[in-house]
């Protein structure tokens, strides 16, 4: 028959008795509490009243026996200390002698205690010499004893009687090893043995086979991102391939987004690699930017750094021309005399070669409230904005806006908010609150809620979900924005410069002849512009984080991005960064609070969110992995007749 106390279900300083087929479970003579939290009376004396100390696990007065003769013993922070009484002196811890008023008898240097407690004095002449009782250290009038709690030991020693010592001597039962972790001794069976350490560990004895195989894997104990292997009736966890961390509480993969790791590095199959092999031309080298590879031709080369490089051709020799190129620098005349480049500014121009200038060529030329028309510096505003909108250079680009009070087209015309009308409170909406959970949309049919998930969003509610959230979700030449699987090309690169998509990064490059960086424009080699091109009021962008510049008849402004708030001037928001913008019962996702409950939990399980976060728990009745499935527990009557 199965011995119920095999092994001890009992815990540390129990014993366990077979009761009709049952464990009962005391604890062990000396020890207070209730299994499995048996504890002796004390470890060390801060466990204690403050007139005890903890000697051989018991709190007991530690002065009798401590103090000499004539000596009194007072206990102080669970420490005896001992002093002569009054009318009496010498050591203390040995014997202390009636006080003689006698003039004729030499004065022991000794009589009054000048070398502190813990210490002892010895006359050497008329000198006193203090020097500390045995077992204590430091120098007088500072002796003090080795330790006074367990913190002042070693981890695996523990303080007692003042000196620090092994606890583990004599206090494991046969057959067993005792450890020390943090100044506590724990006992444990040796390989092989099992049962009570404190009392006698015993061979283990397989039992024999259940009835039913336990499956120790189901509930499985492993963290998400983890499997539970079974072999001789014990379960195991492992991360699964590609992902580290403990099973135990959750394993995850080296990376998901490109931010995740090094700017050298993207996140390719959740693993931090290398982007450029495999992405560039013949001749053409690869740099890797914020963590997407630009490629570009080696120096001495010109083509298409993504297909193939190769040497320009050398043109043959020309007669040679001072002019040719010219050495006057822009908006100059070059002209041949006596074979020799004699230069001047062209007409309306000003300076001295190579240094020859209009008034301005673009409005960084001119003051911030000014911009570069027509080569001259003047006001951009007249006739900019529409009717009682006001205009300002920013940058030096007209920035139209309504003024307070007013609304509308600032590029037509504002008009005067009116204070919306009162509105009586409808009649009560089914859909209020709305029973369809998140990314969902409900309609009134009658009095009851149809429920459908919002355009753009997939599944059934109250599980609607948008397309995507991360690149690895999209095809290779598709990028995640917006949780759409969208081509990331638009707006990625700058003027001159052509987009192609690979692994979900837009990679820029500029057209053939042309040159720059692809991200901000390309231009023509060695070509300058002599005027200034159109005026782009939203290049630099006059509008502050998470907005967005239209430009119109040359005049700029500024809105916030869908689902984003506030001044677009200054800066938009939205509505969450990160969880704590949230209320506690809601979870910030996609920079919105919403609940983070649906589709988490399993079969027969609830959810509930604490501090932002989902937890989920097998409904009343059942049991197992609340994150995959819970079943019914099986009743008494089944358990009996099993």
């Amino acid at each position: 028959a199965r011995n119920p106390c095999v092994p001890s279900p009992c815990g540390p300083y129990s014993e366990c008795r077979d009761t009709h087929g049952y464990g009962a479970c005391s604890c062990l003579p000396g020890y207070v509490g209730a299994p499995p939290s048996c504890r002796p009376e004390c470890v060390v004396s801060s466990e204690c009243a403050l007139n005890r100390a903890c000697v051989n696990q018991k709190c007991v007065d530690p002065c009798p026996g401590t103090c000499g003769t004539n000596a009194r013993c007072q206990v102080v922070n669970h420490n005896a200390i001992c002093s002569c009484t009054p009318g009496y002196i010498g050591d203390p811890f040995t014997r202390c002698v009636q006080h003689q008023q006698d003039v004729e008898t030499p004065k022991d240097p000794c009589a009054s205690s000048i070398c502190g407690p813990n210490s002892q004095c010895h006359a050497l002449g008329q000198t006193p010499v203090c020097s500390c009782l045995p077992s204590y250290i430091g120098r007088p009038p500072n002796c003090r004893p080795e330790c006074t709690n367990n913190g002042d030991c070693l981890g695996n020693q523990i303080c007692q009687n003042e000196r620090c010592k092994n606890p583990c001597p004599s206090s494991c039962g046969v057959n067993a090893l005792c450890s020390v972790s943090n100044h506590v001794p724990f006992c444990s069976c040796v390989s092989g043995y099992s049962g009570d350490p404190y009392a006698e560990c015993s061979p283990i004895v397989i039992p024999p086979p259940p009835e039913e195989p336990r499956d120790p894997c189901n509930p499985s104990p492993c963290g998400p991102n983890a499997v539970c292997k079974e072999r001789n009736g014990a379960g195991s966890c492992v991360c699964l391939p590609e992902y580290s961390g403990d099973p135990y509480s959750g394993c995850r993969p080296e990376c998901v987004l490109n931010t995740d790791c090094p700017r050298d590095k993207a996140c390719s199959n959740n693993k931090c690699i290398d982007p450029c092999p495999g992405m560039c031309g013949l001749n053409a080298e690869c740099r890797v930017v914020n963590h997407a590879p630009t490629c570009s031709c080696i120096p001495g080369y010109t083509g298409d750094p993504l297909t193939s490089c190769h040497q320009p051709p050398i043109e043959p020799p020309r007669p040679k021309n001072p002019c040719v190129p010219s050495p006057c620098g822009p908006y100059s005349v070059c002209r041949v005399t006596n074979d020799h480049a004699v230069c001047s500014c062209q007409a309306d121009y000003v300076g001295s070669p190579p240094t020859c200038r209009p008034e301005c060529m673009i409005s960084a030329d001119c003051a911030q409230d000014k911009a570069c028309l027509n080569q001259k510096c003047a006001d951009p505003c007249p006739g900019t904005c529409g009717l009682n909108a006001r205009c300002q250079v920013v940058n030096h680009n007209p920035i139209c806006s309504c003024p307070a009070g007013f609304i509308g087209d600032p590029f037509v015309r504002c008009l005067k908010k009116e204070t919306p009308p009162v509105v009586a409170p409808p009649s009560k909406d089914p859909c209020v609150p709305s029973p369809c959970g998140p990314n969902s949309l409900c309609r009134p049919v009658g009095n009851t809620p149809a429920c459908s998930c919002q355009p753009n969003y997939i599944g059934r509610p109250p599980n609607c979900r948008p397309e995507c959230t991360i690149n690895a979700e999209c095809p290779g030449n598709l990028a995640c924005q917006n949780e759409k699987c969208r081509d990331p090309s638009p707006g990625s690169c700058g003027p001159q410069a052509e987009c192609r998509v690979l692994k979900h990064n837009p990679q820029c490059s500029c057209l053939p002849g042309y040159t720059g960086d692809p991200f901000a424009g390309c231009s023509l080699v060695q070509q300058i512009t002599p005027t200034e091109g159109p005026r782009m009021p939203c290049n630099p962008s006059p509008c502050g984080a998470n907005a967005v510049c239209k430009e119109r008849n040359g005049a700029g402004s500024c809105t916030c991005l869908p689902e984003y708030f506030g001044d677009p001037y200054t800066g938009c928001r939205p509505e969450c960064v990160v969880n704590s913008d949230c209320d506690r019962n809601k979870a910030c996702m996609n920079n919105k609070c919403k609940d983070p409950c649906p589709g988490t939990c399993g079969i027969n399980a609830e959810c509930n969110v604490v501090n932002h976060a989902p937890s989920c728990t097998c409904i009343p009745g059942y049991i197992g992995d609340p994150i995959s499935a819970c079943r019914k527990q099986p009743s008494k009557d089944n358990e009996v007749k099993n």
